[in-house]
């Protein structure tokens, strides 16, 4: 069975929920590619918000973006994910349409920098609360590096506490339904 992109599947799923004008969330901006797919799909008018801790995320993010027609859309905020609800006017809590998380470390980074359970899940629970009605969260959970077994479980238990009457979850393998493999939550608000 040959492995599929997560990250195409949770881009084709946000594609189909985003529209110009909209608000949304880049949680781990790392080199920018969802950060400026986001932006692509809401410009010219919308908003993309990109969170990293590691200053040469949001600068390979802003060189992204230096050659497009989408910067105005663009906030950097070089802070964890975690503080998603601070740092976004409270004007637009409520209103985001999509939030991405693509966990682990910066791809060409050092790799003993990682997203960390605790912010993960800070951010998660945040971001399900400033979320739209009908918004979406994708999550790209990696267990197979120092620390990402933790997290990727701890996402998952996160995932199964949401109620079931505001929030529907699926659960996406890259390849096989094994523990050791990549997998795409998809977190729906219902309401």
């Amino acid at each position: 069975m040959p492995r599929i992109s997560l990250v195409d599947i949770a881009h084709d799923l946000i594609r189909e929920n985003l529209r110009s004008g909209d608000i949304a969330i880049d949680a781990t901006a790392g080199n920018g590619h969802d950060t400026l797919f986001l932006a692509e799909q809401i410009s010219p008018s919308g908003k993309v918000y990109s969170f990293d801790i590691q200053q040469a995320a949001l600068e390979a993010t802003h060189a992204r973006f230096r050659q497009t027609k989408s910067h105005e859309c663009l906030t950097l905020i070089h802070a964890s994910h975690a503080e998603m609800s601070e740092k976004i006017p409270a004007r637009h809590h409520g209103r985001i349409r999509a939030c991405m998380f693509n966990l682990g470390y910066l791809p060409g980074g050092d790799k003993r920098l990682i997203t960390r359970t605790e912010s993960t899940l800070a951010a998660l629970t945040s971001a399900s609360q400033i979320l739209s009605g009908q918004g979406i969260m994708t999550v790209i959970a990696y267990p197979g590096h120092a620390g990402g077994d933790q997290e990727t479980i701890q996402v998952k238990n996160w995932c199964e506490q949401l109620s079931p009457e505001q929030f529907k979850i699926s659960i996406i393998y890259g390849h096989e339904p094994k523990d050791s493999d990549p997998r795409l939550f998809l977190i729906r608000k219902l309401s």
